[in-house]
């Protein structure tokens, strides 16, 4: 079936206006099919994949149906959970945003009964909530469920595998017999088929070719990092491997604007989207976002939805969301029209469960990883300034600077002084000043070896290494590591992105050969892969830091 626009499924203007507005572009496939037949008022059977737009697939015929100017409730969304009936709720206030007098209300298990029965009380066209939830409501005489004209059951086949089935069939069971029920899921199983068929009427199914789960070509890794570290850790990331678009996922408008402000300020080229930007802002931002003069996008959920741009290498939760379709949804931005997709996820405390649960939902496992360290930041950007002057050499392409070249070599400047001036500058220009975080003191955060370790063996283990700390003043070194002693330190204003620079230029060793970099008062001692010390050595012995000449050797404590 060919796209058709919105305007030719059936819906009235206000409807359109909104949709419009929140910048849906055109119709997913299970929102052009079932649509129609919703305003027709036949109940169905919608079978899509999880994030591809079942929410206003049935929300808009609704919202159509509904007779505004009658504040009892006309309509029942049954969700699996309370976070996805707060989300659903509030999905169909935007679509129905131009339409005047809609009521919503969201009820669910675990909260104050007493305030959603001040909401029934004051009338709500449609009642969004959990089935345990709804059928109290109904026990109780909260709302007449006789006036009823359409239920929804959102997510059958997980509300199923949650044991909600008594209470599914005793809701509907307490509903109109001649209601319109549309049932939306994912996979048609045994349970589904035994639930529509005593309670469906001659349902049209619709059912939308499931393709590979989205993530399955996605690359996905998470961090175990404190929210005061995230702004450092996300810039290590894009410093280390810059995407040409990326999209950044906040659960709040107030964290959007807050990591947008952060980013600019260190030189990235980013802006934001949330509900509070307005339509025409909206629509220029994501001009902008196309076109690549905005290289980072921080949205919310809400803000995102409707964005197809497939140039997006890299997607970046900064905030894990609290449903698992979100998640799908979310890096569902990447990794489109066969290109290949990245995505990050920053955890810590009680996200390590949520985490666990979309592994569960999406049948995958996020591989586990280590904050990088400013030292792998800084030897990644040295690889890379080493490629780019490389290949212009290589092109030949370069501009005619000899004067200048003599002037210096006739003042008495080195061939390669001038050289590591001219690269040292260079770096500097393009190189981001980095901050330690508490992060960098973690010797081992995730077992990179094993990726289905799990998360409390992950910390039982970090926390027998903290008790196994050597006394004050011991500086630790890992296996397989030789210490180098430089005669420089805090005094020459060494930092050690300056020497894991340096040494990744000049030394050529391959990512991940050195450690830590302790710079004190007046040296520095440097963590290096034993069997690559005698190449640093040499390699080093006539080069310069700052400007300075300097001594390299093995730390004495080596050789005792």
């Amino acid at each position: 079936m060919d796209t058709v626009p919105f305007t030719e499924l059936g819906l009235t203007a206000p409807l359109l206006e909104a949709v419009k507005d929140m910048g849906f572009e055109s119709p997913s496939p299970i929102q052009a099919r079932t649509i129609p037949l919703a305003l027709q008022g036949d109940d169905l059977i919608g079978l899509s994949q999880t994030g591809s737009g079942k929410t206003a697939a049935f929300a808009l015929p609704l919202l159509a149906r509904l007779k505004i100017e009658k504040k009892a409730p006309q309509a029942l969304v049954v969700c699996p959970t309370r976070e996805l009936a707060v989300q659903v709720c509030e999905e169909i206030f935007r679509l129905g945003s131009k339409l005047g007098g809609l009521r919503a209300l969201p009820v669910y298990g675990g909260a104050p009964i007493d305030r959603q029965l001040k909401g029934l009380k004051k009338g709500a066209q449609i009642i969004v909530g959990t089935p345990g939830r709804l059928l109290d409501h109904i026990k109780r005489g909260s709302f007449e469920p006789r006036g009823i004209q359409a239920v929804v059951l959102d997510e059958a086949d997980r509300m199923l595998d949650m044991g909600f089935q008594e209470e599914m069939e005793e809701l509907l069971s307490a509903l109109p017999k001649q209601r319109q029920t549309l049932f939306f899921s994912a996979t048609m199983n045994r349970r589904v088929r035994q639930l529509i068929e005593e309670f469906g009427r001659e349902p049209q199914l619709v059912e939308i070719e499931s393709k590979a789960l989205t993530v399955d070509a996605i690359e996905q890794r998470c961090y175990e990092v404190r929210q005061r570290s995230k702004i450092e850790v996300l810039s290590r990331l894009l410093d280390m491997e810059p995407p040409r678009l990326a999209v950044i996922f906040c659960n709040t408008k107030r964290l959007v604007d807050e990591v947008t402000e952060a980013l600019l300020a260190r030189g990235y080229l980013a802006d934001r989207l949330h509900g509070d930007i307005t339509q025409q802002m909206r629509e220029r931002t994501l001009a902008r976002f196309r076109e690549g003069r905005i290289e980072i996008l921080v949205a919310t959920d809400v803000a995102a939805r409707g964005l197809d741009v497939d140039d997006v290498e890299l997607v970046v939760n900064y905030e894990i969301p609290h449903d698992p379709e979100d998640y799908v949804h979310r890096i569902g931005r990447t990794g489109r029209a066969g290109r290949a997709g990245k995505a990050v996820s920053f955890v810590f405390g009680r996200d390590i469960y949520r985490l666990q649960t979309i592994e569960k939902y999406t049948r995958q496992n996020i591989r586990r990883e280590r904050v990088p360290s400013q030292e792998q930041v800084e030897g990644k950007r040295a690889n890379v300034l080493f490629q780019a002057v490389q290949e212009r050499l290589e092109s030949g392409k370069i501009h005619d600077f000899q004067s200048y070249l003599d002037r210096l070599l006739e003042q008495g400047h080195t061939a390669t002084d001038i050289a590591n001036a001219a690269m040292t500058l260079l770096r500097e220009a393009t190189t981001r000043e980095g901050e330690f975080i508490a992060e960098d003191q973690q010797k081992e955060a995730f077992a990179n070896e094993n990726p289905q370790s799990n998360w409390r063996e992950d910390r039982r283990r970090e926390s027998r290494k903290k008790g196994d700390k050597k006394g004050k003043g011991e500086r630790q070194r890992a296996s397989g590591m030789t210490c180098l002693f430089m005669n420089l330190g805090k005094t020459q204003k060494i930092r050690p992105g300056d020497v894991a620079g340096m040494i990744y230029r000049e030394c050529q060793v391959p990512d991940g050969s050195l450690g830590k970099i302790t710079i004190f008062p007046k040296h520095t001692l440097i963590d290096v892969k034993a069997d690559l010390a005698p190449q640093v050595i040499g390699a080093l012995r006539e080069a310069t830091l700052r400007g300075r000449r300097f001594k390299i050797d093995e730390d004495r404590k080596n050789r005792a």
